[in-house]
């Protein structure tokens, strides 16, 4: 590990004028909580909603506003010189307008042009805003320059308002934040990980465990928080696909921005949910642990507990991804995932390079698991298998970082 790889990251957050300036404060604490030095940077109407002392607090730095602030440092160009990420929480209508002008009327708007690092903007703002053809615009030019705008979510706005335009939840932006500078450090020279190649393109994302009931109180099924599913379809949104995710049972996550979440519980009842998806998708990507049993019979009443344990007969659950690759949808991409490991037998490669002969799926995602690896933690690693032969290494890193090199793989064998 590099001196450069393990150094506090220094961030710029530009905080603007919006309602949902009060949520820059849950993302500088996600922001520091993860070691990086962070300087606020707002504008003067942010300071209306949110006084300066709070983002004091949190980041331990003097807040910045104007450039007639300690004018012999030249304080824009330094920090725009030393940022390794600017993040942008609230970008609202008038700053993605000034942006994409070029302006330069603040302290923000300055830092913006001497940067040369990844900024992360993210919008909120009332439906009638985004869709207006002006900030439409505005946002086509900042991300042709290289910004990364992220797609707002749905739901309540202000007043009794809902619709497209809510600011996405501090995890999420911070995960993108860490997934900019982890790619940074990773792939130096490489372009960000959120290209816009997946527009127009319809994917299905499936996630979490499923859970088979025994009774009313117990159920049969596999460990899996969801977060790597939740990351796969949140990064395939932010590229510009259209994005179902049929999740089972998951850990206490927010839906991501911009994608239609469809609940299930039990292995068919996740069968039915995908397949009906899948449809009409480009890609089907199946990340969830599926449990492979159910009960041959629930149960009406709870199983007492007796001198002996009951005995359950189990029978198999249908194979989902195998349906998937068995249908006849020619264009269609579909990528598993194996949780392995491996024994006296063999290793925990030569089982998924097995499982995707045996599948037939396009790619394989194959993850070593036990000891603390690849269920219920914020990281993973494992290998990217193709069906012509390719084998890439997947690093430990966020579960973002992973899912963003699946999708370079997915739109590099998209017709």
């Amino acid at each position: 590990m590099t001196e450069e790889s393990t150094r506090p990251r220094e961030i710029v957050l530009g905080v603007s004028g919006g309602i949902a300036a009060y949520k820059s404060c849950e993302v500088l604490r996600r922001l520091r909580e993860a070691g990086n030095h962070v300087q606020v940077v707002a504008t003067r109407s942010a300071l209306e909603f949110i006084g300066a002392a709070t983002f004091e607090a949190l980041s331990g730095r003097p807040v910045l506003t104007g450039v007639f602030e300690n004018v012999p440092e030249v304080e824009h160009v330094a920090l725009g010189r030393r940022a390794d990420l600017v993040v942008l929480v609230p970008a609202t209508a008038d700053l993605l307008a000034r942006m994409a002008q070029g302006r330069a009327d603040d302290m923000l708007t300055t830092t913006l042009l001497t940067a040369r690092c990844p900024v992360l903007a993210v919008p909120a703002m009332h439906t009638e805003m985004w869709e207006h053809p002006a900030t439409v615009d505005n946002v086509a030019t900042l991300r042709r320059r290289g910004t990364v705008v992220l797609e707002p979510a749905s739901g309540r706005l202000t007043g009794a308002d809902t619709g497209r335009g809510r600011l996405p939840e501090p995890p999420e932006i911070a995960e993108f934040a860490r997934l900019l500078l982890e790619w940074g450090i990773d792939d130096g020279g490489m372009p960000f990980p959120l290209p816009r190649d997946l527009e127009g393109r319809r994917v299905v994302v499936s996630a979490g465990g499923t859970a088979e009931p025994l009774d009313p109180v117990r159920t049969l099924g596999n460990r899996s928080s969801g977060r790597q599913g939740y990351a796969l379809a949140r990064v395939a949104a932010q590229r510009g696909a259209d994005v179902t995710l049929v999740a089972g049972t998951v850990a206490d996550l927010d839906p991501p921005a911009g994608v239609e979440l469809r609940r299930v519980q039990t292995t068919r009842e996740m069968r039915d949910a995908v397949l009906d998806a899948a449809k009409a998708a480009d890609v089907v990507v199946m990340a969830a642990a599926v449990s492979d049993f159910r009960p041959a019979s629930t149960s009406v009443g709870k199983i007492k507990k007796g001198q002996d344990a009951p005995s359950i007969p189990l029978e198999f659950n249908p194979d989902i991804l195998r349906e998937l690759v068995t249908e006849d949808v020619p264009r269609r991409l579909v990528v598993g995932f194996a949780a392995e490991t491996g024994d006296d037998g063999g290793s925990v490669l030569d089982y998924g390079r097995a499982k995707l002969e045996r599948k037939g799926c396009d790619l394989l995602v194959v993850n070593a698991v036990g000891a603390g690896r690849a269920f219920e933690v914020e990281d993973n690693e494992g290998w990217l298998l193709g069906a012509d032969g390719s084998s890439l290494s997947l690093p430990m890193g966020s579960k973002a970082a992973l899912a963003a090199r699946v999708w370079d793989a997915v739109a590099e064998r998209l017709p």
